[in-house]
């Protein structure tokens, strides 16, 4: 079954925790602390793996979840780190975080994408050894890792789409000129799935051609297969549109290509504007006068023309010259840009919860959703930092903290951020 969108929750590994540990040999007497730190969490990681056509596996696991890492134990001992968890989607592939809808990676290229990093490791007790503290009796938790609920959609990598109602020959097309091997039927919806053919131009040049199956009128609404495929179209640098040119099937051919563009459009605006070639096939039942009429309507509004016969191979090698040398003159392939996850997302969380715990004068300060506000900030930007601090006070953090007896020179820490306490 192809499958071309998917949702699942993603989730790096938690940290290990730091040990609590003290040297003990024979004849040293306060050997001081020597608890381990614990080791990071997995990663979430997005690979590419061009054997996978669809994201049909997505349908029966919804759920990953990366290794935790080790906690560390004494004698200095490190927690081993939790392994990467890799998870393989077809070339394509776009990943979007659910509720911001920000695009998180185009898995265009053979890139790996860490999409949800494990938490760091909790130090261990002789981190926070210092000369007034010099046995230190607790630990740092790990951090837990991030965790995400994230949108797959495959869009198909192809230079060229190629357009048409049911049964006009595009699959016939793309067998003809291409390795490709689709199934091929005189009746409709014979194509299910999106078929991928390399078109070769020698000298090693050639172009990736797309057959999207589906269209019909009201495809932009979701009728027929169309509202399925007409995404794999997106990226399509330019557009075959084929007819029926002797409307062997009671259609005419000028209002099927008009009804296709429509739905282009309502689907999405710019696929419409999208550079068109326009392909009469089966000439041999179509009369001289049929494709007259359709060569002077279609060049009269700006479109190059073509005949072919599929099935025979006549003319198809024309149209592939020239789909060739209009790919010349255009932009390379639609590539997704990167978008930032808004971080007032997580300010807007209904559980703003957070404990404090106090030990030795270091306050551990814990909040899930301030972890995620923490993880998306760069402290080393002042309006980051500045909008982080606004955070703490309107949360009551701060005064929580002064509820909980702190001075000013007494340690903070946040999870991965620790810093000196300031009135």
């Amino acid at each position: 079954m192809f499958v071309d969108i998917a949702k699942i929750k993603i989730k790096g590994g938690n940290g290990g925790n730091g040990a609590v540990s003290f040297r003990r040999e024979k004849y040293v007497a306060a050997g001081g602390p020597d608890g381990g730190d614990g080791g990071r969490g997995g990663n979430i990681v997005f690979q590419v793996n061009d054997n996978l056509s669809t994201l049909a596996d997505f349908r029966y696991k919804r759920k990953y979840t990366a290794p935790n890492g080790q906690d560390g134990s004494g004698g200095r001992k490190n927690g081993r780190k939790g392994e990467d968890l890799i998870i393989q989607v077809p070339r394509g592939t776009i990943i979007r975080e659910v509720e911001s809808g920000a695009v998180m990676a185009d898995m265009s290229t053979d890139e790996p994408f860490i999409a949800a990093k494990g938490g760091r490791g909790g130090w261990g007790n002789p981190h926070f050894a210092t000369p007034t503290r010099q046995v230190p009796r607790f630990a740092k938790d790990g951090t837990p890792g991030e965790e995400w609920e994230v949108s797959l959609e495959l869009k198909l990598l192809a230079d060229v789409g190629l357009l048409g109602f049911p049964n006009v020959g595009k699959s016939t097309l793309v067998s003809v000129v291409s390795e490709a091997k689709p199934i091929i039927a005189n009746y409709h919806f014979t194509t299910i799935t999106p078929v991928l053919g390399v078109v070769s131009m020698g000298e090693g040049n050639s172009f990736v051609m797309a057959d999207i199956p589906g269209l019909i009128e009201g495809a932009g609404d979701g009728v027929g297969l169309g509202h399925e495929f007409l995404r794999h179209v997106d990226r399509c640098r330019m557009l075959v549109h084929i007819l029926d040119a002797a409307g062997s099937e009671g259609r005419d051919p000028i209002d099927d290509f008009n009804i296709i563009n429509k739905e282009l459009e309502k689907f999405d605006p710019e696929l419409a504007k999208r550079p068109q070639i326009v392909v009469a096939n089966k000439i041999d039942l179509a009369s001289d006068e049929q494709l007259e009429t359709l060569r002077e309507y279609f060049e009269s509004r700006g479109y190059e023309f073509y005949k072919m016969c599929a099935p025979i191979n006549e003319g198809t090698q024309e149209i592939v010259n020239a789909i060739w040398n209009k790919l010349q003159t255009l932009p390379p392939i639609k590539r997704y840009e990167t978008e930032a996850i808004p971080v007032e997302m997580f300010e807007k969380t209904q559980d703003k919860g957070f404990t404090i715990t106090v030990r030795d004068n270091v306050y551990f300060v814990e909040a899930e959703w301030l972890l995620k506000i923490l993880q998306r900030c760069d402290l080393d930007d002042y309006e980051s930092l500045q909008y982080f601090q606004r955070i703490l006070v309107s949360s009551g953090i701060i005064d929580a903290l002064h509820e909980h007896g702190i001075q000013e020179g007494d340690t903070v820490s946040i999870y991965d951020l620790e810093f000196d306490f300031v009135n």
